[in-house]
């Protein structure tokens, strides 16, 4: 995937974040937007830097990379969505090229791909794009909208049965 479609992904996706975490058509959800959809861009930008300084889709493109960014809003407070970006970068050059991404370097320099990968100047390419796209947003609803329905209604089952042990 070039920049553009990361860019593109990030932008859309982090519109979709923004509505799907303060939902409405306000001034609210804007700043929400604005909060959300920054970071992503940035964190979705982050991975190509390895292409000035080291191996490109090796360097920064690994499972390390990705830990220590999602560390950052341990230091850094403003920080909080850059890991979701680098994430669905990562899930781009996976799913959308045909060369993929070193995900254990240093320790393993094998690329793994998907058989879904076409060609970066593919025609194929913006589709591929807005399916990966519209599975991280799927993918985000759920955690937003049936995780905690679904950590609710297990502690709901919980209750009789703490209170039977007690009891």
């Amino acid at each position: 995937m070039n920049k553009r479609g990361h860019v593109l992904n990030a932008v859309l996706l982090g519109v979709g974040v923004g509505v799907l975490l303060h939902p409405g058509l306000d001034r609210a959800t804007l700043f929400a937007v604005v909060e959300v959809c920054v970071p992503i861009t940035l964190g979705a930008l982050l991975p190509d830097v390895d292409t000035a300084f080291g191996r490109h889709r090796k360097t920064l493109h690994n499972l390390p990379v990705l830990v220590a960014v999602a560390a950052f809003p341990l230091y850094f407070d403003n920080l909080h969505f850059v890991w979701i970006g680098v994430l669905t970068h990562y899930a781009l050059d996976l799913l959308g090229t045909k060369r993929g991404i070193a995900l254990f370097y240093p320790v393993w320099d094998r690329e793994f791909r998907s058989p879904t990968g076409v060609a970066v100047d593919s025609r194929w390419t913006p589709v591929v794009l807005l399916l990966v796209t519209a599975v991280e947003l799927g993918a985000v609803a759920l955690v937003v909208y049936e995780l905690p329905q679904a950590a609710i209604e297990y502690g709901r089952q919980s209750i009789p049965a703490v209170t039977d042990l007690v009891g």
